[in-house]
């Protein structure tokens, strides 16, 4: 079997909200075609034309080329030699950032291709299934009152979320709402539901020690990127300073990267998202590296159905594996481009028992997206 070609896809909502935190307005999706006419679905989770440009570039020399040269003419199960020929091909300009959010999108697609030959899942390509289902979070952006924070959070413990989390939109802004916020969200959600609050980067360690201390009362299970990302020394601070989980990850791509957060930065929750981190052959990896220092991981996936799906299986497939994050956005885009998404049913998200990923692109979605 030989890959034939490569098509990336940008898809994008009518209208964009770019002062909006928000990850399903637009999506890079990406096709593998092979000469067995298998085809493989993947995403990248990126600012989408620059991904766009880095499959599609022509040569420039040795390793300053666009990854879908690279692939070409490849057999598709080389899954580790066409990584490390993508990550190689790409170092001029590469080696973190866009270049591994693109390599993550193809990845994923590879994986796909593989368990569709082989009529097999991805999670059991992947080692294994540890488990058949995943608890999954309900993960929204915080709207601008209090009120209509309680009014989503009532909606999805209806709906059977035992986990919620709220993030960036005012959060971090100012500290009484903060503090208000979270104890008004715990009074509808009760003690026995998860809650989790992500800052979006806004607090440096000291204020978020002093904050971390304020809302231990009210059960947090954790709390996302409170700092920039590369305040390693920080969120070491602030892991040692409180009770509550500190989570982190989403803005790393490639192993070192999160080799440096586990080990310097001392995050309790790691938070890959397999269209930026490298795929999932690279995810397996930092689940590996988070293993070994006896972290949690778990799956950053604000995108679309694909991303669900992948995140799905790799949260299946990975013994450290215990919760997802579940975006419940009301985006066409993240709604519809996938017309069999993944099940969610009584607060978990159930494996597909379907080859690949499972997922099928709905055709007039697509349409209605492409740019």
């Amino acid at each position: 079997m030989k890959i034939t070609d490569v098509e990336a896809i940008y898809l994008r909502l009518p209208e964009i909200d770019a002062l909006r935190c928000d990850g399903t307005q637009d999506t890079l999706l990406i096709r593998i075609h092979t000469d067995a006419g298998i085809t493989g679905i993947g995403e990248v989770d990126s600012s989408p034309e620059v991904a766009k440009a880095i499959i599609e570039a022509s040569a420039s020399h040795l390793i300053s080329n666009g990854l879908k040269n690279i692939i070409i003419g490849e057999d598709p199960f080389d899954r580790e030699k066409l990584w490390n020929n993508m990550f190689h091909g790409s170092s001029y300009y590469g080696r973190q950032g866009a270049a591994i959010h693109a390599i993550s999108g193809i990845d994923m697609a590879l994986w796909d291709i593989v368990g569709k030959t082989a009529e097999r899942t991805t999670a059991q390509m992947l080692g294994g299934v540890y488990r058949n289902r995943v608890k999954a979070y309900a993960s929204l952006v915080m709207p601008e009152t209090i009120k209509d924070a309680c009014l989503l959070a009532e909606k999805f413990m209806d709906m059977g979320y035992k986990a919620i989390k709220f993030g960036w939109g005012p959060f971090g802004a100012d500290d009484y709402f903060d503090v208000e916020a979270v104890k008004a969200i715990r009074s509808v959600i009760g003690e026995r539901t998860e809650l989790m609050i992500d800052i979006g980067q806004r607090w440096d360690a000291k204020h978020a020690i002093k904050m971390a201390r304020r809302f231990e009362e009210y059960g947090v299970h954790w709390i996302e990127e409170p700092l920039a990302p590369d305040d390693l020394e920080g969120y070491a601070m602030l892991s040692a300073a409180t009770d509550i989980h500190i989570a982190a990850g989403e803005n790393e791509s490639g192993r070192k990267a999160f080799e440096r957060l586990i080990k310097e930065g001392r995050v309790d929750i790691i938070q890959p998202d397999l269209g930026r981190c490298g795929g999932l052959t690279e995810g397996k990896k930092i689940a590996d590296l988070a293993y070994a220092e006896h972290k949690m991981i778990v799956p950053h996936a604000f995108k679309t159905g694909i991303l669900v799906a992948a995140s799905t299986h790799f949260a299946a497939s990975i013994s450290n594996g215990f919760l997802m994050e579940y975006t419940v956005s009301d985006s066409p885009l993240a709604r519809t481009l996938v017309q069999n998404p993944v099940l969610f049913k009584d607060g978990y998200v159930h494996l597909p028992d379907r080859p690949g990923l499972g997922i099928e692109i709905d055709p007039d979605a697509e349409a209605r997206f492409r740019v």
